[in-house]
């Protein structure tokens, strides 16, 4: 063992600047020793919370494997051969925790315990006594500072005496005090190099019984069953190999597309739609109102099930029913400057949700599926052949047809102005005679008008000249003072659909080939926009009224309408024909098709009542017979044909049926 540096005990009591500049390194060095140990401390009670956090480790690890058993795995099926495995290696790892659990206590014992004992025995005793021989010092220079300013004189024996025995008291400490802290300085560089050694000694025969210990448990036998475990491993391996070889192949086939399927709109010119859609799902924002006027727009994933339309958050289970698709109805709409909104109205002609589609082609095809699914085609044995055939019905229905009769026998005229009568509080039409020709009603290649001829804002300005408009909406328009004093006003909510010339008004067949053929249009062009308007009815005309503004956008005198009736089946569908004077002298024939809330017998009822009025007020007699032939309600109105409550709730012009005021 190499010599180790010593300080000299006899020269503690001279204290001479030569002894203290050697203290002075063996205090340097004890400090470097001091900070050593304590991160050498760290470090070992590093590696004995890592061997106890083992202990606790593999406890837990076997009980998560015998935990697997116990999972409801819902692809769990021939997972009994993993089972049984787990089963095994959580017995070897509980075996495994005995032996960690031991190495634990033993690097406790033998590694951590001597260094902690080094620190806090040898350490601070050195630490303690550099603190006493700092005081014996500082002690035996005052006193030996009071003994040098003793005076010459001999009169003061006594107190010479006395400072001369607290010299030799603090020399004697003094002196003690360095023996003490020279010895310990000295064994220190004896002690530091056993406490450097014993607990590594303490560490290696630990792990050296642990790997013992370890071998003698696992025989033989767990070789083998280790072995045929690697063969399980190896064999789903291989599988594994074998299908991410086939999901590579898949994947690059799939990302091997065209472009156009990742973006939304790539055929916004000519989309390839399906229009024979009888279910449709994918993702949709929906509007919804947060304030008064303030909405937000929500991302979710829309599919059709049956005649219901269903929504399906993201993370959802399950969707949730959102609208009830039989018999509603379905159009494109302008919503906050956005594209491809369309709106789904309920049967009662309520507005109901706003849905956005992410490109033309996922709007038409929506809004195709919705239409159909109102039809209750699902209904039908073969769903599919009934939506190819009403297609295929719509695509031909703008080629003129030869003959009505291709039409259906039971499609009929609901009336005309000639032979107008009531039976049961219902209108009665006229049988039918000779069905003319399609050419004969409607020139071949008529265009079709999908909008109201004049807007709000246009016929405002053309009838009121340069006249401010009412920020309240209250209408100021004098041009009409017939609705003041006249005998009948009638309101209904309408919806325009289409007008286009006509040749003839001597039949109401006219008014049903319109009708066929404004619809086909629609469908074929994929119009699916409508202008709601109020169309007002009274003794003198027909005004079609802007429900927002209250501003009249069309103005039919009823002496001008020569016919008028409701499709047979679509009971909601209307039509009157209207016959205006050209500035060249002659007249011309339009046909207005509309789709009302109420019946569309309500609104031929109350055209055909005006017109009776009109008729009536030639003779003051008749006009009182007629008016008293109408019954009054307890109000004193006049209840016309079937009154029946629309199902327009809220609607702040309805009349709740077909009621007049006289």
């Amino acid at each position: 063992m190499p010599a180790v540096d010593k300080l000299l005990l006899e020269e503690a009591l001279q204290d001479s600047p030569q002894t203290r500049s050697l203290l002075s390194v063996f205090e340097e060095d004890a400090g470097t020793l001091t900070d050593y140990t304590n991160q050498l401390l760290q470090a070992m009670q590093r590696v004995y919370g890592a061997q106890n956090e083992m202990c606790l480790a593999t406890q837990q690890l076997s009980k998560q494997l015998l935990a697997y058993e116990k999972q409801n795995f819902a692809l769990g099926k021939g997972d009994e051969e993993v089972i049984s495995t787990l089963h095994y290696f959580s017995k070897v790892v509980d075996e495994l925790n005995v032996l960690h659990t031991g190495l634990a206590k033993q690097l406790a014992d033998t590694m951590v315990l001597p260094i902690i004992q080094f620190r806090e025995k040898d350490l601070t005793e050195v630490s303690t006594l550099k603190d006493l021989f700092g005081l014996a010092s500082s002690e035996h220079d005052l006193s030996m500072a009071k003994y040098s300013r003793l005076p010459k004189k001999k009169d003061n024996e006594k107190l010479k005496t006395e400072v001369v025995k607290e010299v030799a008291a603090a020399r004697r400490k003094q002196h003690l005090s360095s023996l003490q802290y020279y010895c310990a300085l000295n064994a220190l560089q004896y002690r530091k190099r056993v406490a450097m050694m014993q607990p590594m000694l303490g560490f290696a025969h630990g792990q050296i019984n642990f790997f013992k210990k370890g071998a003698e448990m696992f025989s033989q036998s767990m070789d083998s069953f280790l072995s045929s475990v690697a063969d399980m491993v190896q064999s789903i391996q291989v599988e594994l190999e074998a299908e991410a070889e086939k999901m590579r192949a898949s994947q690059q086939e799939l990302l091997s597309l065209d472009e156009s399927v990742y973006t939304p709109d790539f055929d916004v010119a000519a989309p390839q739609i399906n229009r024979n859609l009888i279910q449709k799902a994918g993702y949709l924002n929906l509007r919804n109102k947060t304030g008064l006027v303030t909405t937000t727009w929500e991302r979710l994933y829309f599919f059709t099930q049956g005649g219901n339309l269903m929504c399906q958050p993201r993370g959802a289970v399950a969707g949730g029913l959102i609208q009830d698709l039989d018999n509603c109805s379905v159009m494109a709409v302008d919503c906050e400057d956005r594209r491809y909104c369309f709106q789904i109205t309920t049967p009662n002609g309520k507005s109901g949700i706003i849905l956005q589609a992410e490109s033309r082609k996922e709007n038409e095809e929506w809004i195709c599926a919705v239409n159909n699914i109102s039809r209750q085609i699902y209904l039908t044995d073969n769903p599919e052949a009934v939506a190819i055939k009403l297609n295929q019905t719509a695509l031909q229905a703008v080629t003129p047809i030869t003959s009505f009769a291709k039409k259906q026998e039971n499609s009929c005229p609901s009336q005309n102005l000639q032979s107008s009568q009531m039976e049961n509080d219902k209108i009665v039409p006229k049988a039918a005679g000779i069905i003319p020709e399609a050419e004969q009603l409607i020139a071949p290649g008529t265009p079709i008008q999908f909008d109201i001829v004049l807007p709000a804002t246009e016929f405002l300005d053309q009838n009121r000249g340069s006249r401010r408009a009412n920020p309240f909406g209250e209408t100021e328009d004098d041009t009409f003072p017939e609705a003041e004093d006249s005998l009948l006003q009638q309101m209904f909510i309408v919806r325009f659909l289409g007008s286009m010339a006509v040749k003839t008004d001597t039949t109401t067949e006219v008014i049903y080939e319109a009708m066929r053929q404004v619809l086909a249009a629609r469908a074929i062009h994929n119009i699916f926009r409508m202008t709601e308007s109020h169309l007002m009815v009274t003794s003198q005309t027909l005004r079609l009224i802007d429900p927002q503004t209250q501003v009249t956008r069309a103005n039919f005198e009823l002496t001008s309408v020569t016919q008028f009736a409701a499709h047979q089946e679509n009971k909601r569908l209307v039509g009157f024909v209207v016959r205006m004077p050209e500035s060249t002298g002659g007249e011309s024939l339009s046909t207005y098709v509309f789709e009302s809330n109420s019946e569309g017998e309500k609104i031929c009822y109350a055209i055909n009542l005006g017109k009776e009025i009109i008729e009536a007020q030639k003779d003051p007699e008749a006009l009182a017979q007629l008016m008293l032939s109408i019954p009054l309600t307890s109000d004193g109105k006049y209840v016309l044909l079937n009154d029946q409550p629309d199902d327009n709730d809220g609607s702040p012009s309805e009349n709740r049926g077909a009621e007049s005021e006289a």
